[in-house]
């Protein structure tokens, strides 16, 4: 699968799983139980992080670092 969108906040969960399937282990790390959830395709990462009272500018860097994702992307 090709990596068309760079991370951002607006992805949906199930998306950035698909696209980027080591971004589990932050989701994992954050306590976050997203993968396989069936809201996935529906939740973006900005629905996730308010969910779970995440940071979302620290979740954002901690997936762009898990991926290899431009910092300043």
């Amino acid at each position: 699968m090709s990596k068309k969108r760079s991370l951002d906040l607006d992805l949906s969960v199930d998306h950035l799983m698909r696209t980027w399937p080591e971004a589990v282990g932050v989701f994992v790390r954050q306590r976050m139980l997203c993968a396989g959830c069936p809201i996935g395709p529906f939740h973006t990462m900005a629905d996730a992080c308010r969910e779970h009272s995440i940071d979302e500018e620290a979740f954002l860097r901690e997936l762009r670092l898990a991926t290899g994702e431009r910092l300043d992307g």
